[in-house]
């Protein structure tokens, strides 16, 4: 531009901007048509593999007469909070769909909308008790907790999750939707372009960065009620508070994700025998890693400590953090340095009658 400064006449200047600024518009236009064309597809494919599925077993026979046994008759969903290491994590557990011989499915909701409609949480409570061709089943995807109890069902899923510090992960999901991260690195994020730093974020007052945009981990535990995402309610995070205790088999935290690898290993090896191997030793560990960070300074994380919304994350995340040490050192024994799981520490006695 600048060699064409020196060539052209000032109207023909203007006319060379004008014309690359329309051209830059229709290249981010065609972008964009070529994303949502993408998606489209992934959605007939992911139709296509139903039907299949679904003819395959009407060839093989009526669905009543099809029997699970105890340890097969189980769901696990993983209603994963953005930004939280969730991709590492997922990605363990399609790595051992094969081996451990269960079905791993993405739950992908239009413009990642955590809220589903109500005639949505129907059809996914019918499908997730009552496709039995996809148990054991292990559902992963960003979508708030759903009570399936409300829905009449006997047996309800497992959940799990794993959650963050809340400055942090907001820190990383700024930077995220501004340049990405290594594993789709082609791929056009929604504020691409946008070079502002979190630190001139904050300092600038912008809306990326307010103190609101931290209230994301209570509404996701809380679940659908319309006082879940009511930002800054105390009875959210109370709600928030008693799903993660009463309905939550364990939740981990990010900063000591192989502790809950771990654990799961151990209390659910239908699913997870292999995992801390695998965790510890395999290429995709920390798969996922955002680009350009640059960690906030201190006056920064100062600022945003004030907002009550921060406090009621953060008292979400610490009680989440003390509840998950708690059933680990409960679960696990320290030897130089490294953590073991304990054998089964309970037996049985004085069973009557006598048997002769």
């Amino acid at each position: 531009m600048g060699l064409l400064r020196i060539m052209l006449p000032p109207k023909l200047q203007l006319l060379a901007v004008l014309v690359f600024g329309v051209a830059v518009l229709f290249l981010e236009n065609q972008i964009q048509k070529l994303e949502e064309s993408r998606g489209k597809l992934e959605r007939a494919i992911a139709r296509h593999e139903v039907r299949e599925i679904e003819q395959r077993h009407t060839v093989d026979g009526p669905r009543q007469d099809v029997t699970l046994d105890e340890e097969d008759d189980v769901v696990i969903i993983y209603n994963r909070v953005p930004k939280t290491a969730s991709t590492s994590f997922t990605n363990i557990a399609y790595d051992l769909c094969a081996k451990n011989k269960y079905h791993v499915l993405h739950i992908n909701t239009t413009k990642n909308n955590p809220v589903m409609s109500l005639q949505d949480q129907v059809r996914f409570v019918k499908n997730v008790t009552s496709w039995r061709e996809m148990k054991p089943g292990f559902y992963h995807g960003h979508i708030s907790y759903l009570d399936f109890a409300k829905f009449g069902v006997k047996k309800k899923p497992i959940y799990i999750n794993v959650i963050r510090d809340p400055i942090e992960r907001l820190v990383s999901y700024y930077y995220f939707l501004r340049f990405g991260d290594d594993y789709r690195p082609g791929l056009r994020r929604r504020k691409q372009g946008d070079k502002k730093t979190f630190d001139e974020c904050v300092a600038a007052g912008g809306s990326d960065c307010a103190p609101e945009k931290l209230w994301l981990q209570i509404p996701f535990f809380c679940g659908h009620s319309s006082e879940c995402w009511n930002v800054g309610s105390r009875w959210a995070l109370e709600q928030a508070k008693y799903n993660l205790i009463n309905e939550y088999f364990l939740v981990g935290v990010t900063e000591e994700l192989e502790d809950f690898i771990m654990l799961l290993e151990a209390a659910l090896p239908r699913f997870f025998r292999g995992a801390t191997e695998l965790y510890r030793t395999g290429k995709k560990s920390h798969l996922r890693k955002t680009t350009e960070k640059k960690l906030p300074t201190k006056e920064t994380i100062a600022k945003l400590q004030q907002s009550e919304i921060w406090k009621m994350e953060n008292e979400f995340y610490e009680f989440a953090l003390e509840q998950f040490q708690f059933v680990r050192a409960h679960a696990v024994r320290e030897k130089d340095g490294e953590l073991y799981i304990l054998a089964q520490n309970f037996f049985y006695e004085k069973i009557y009658p006598k048997s002769n």
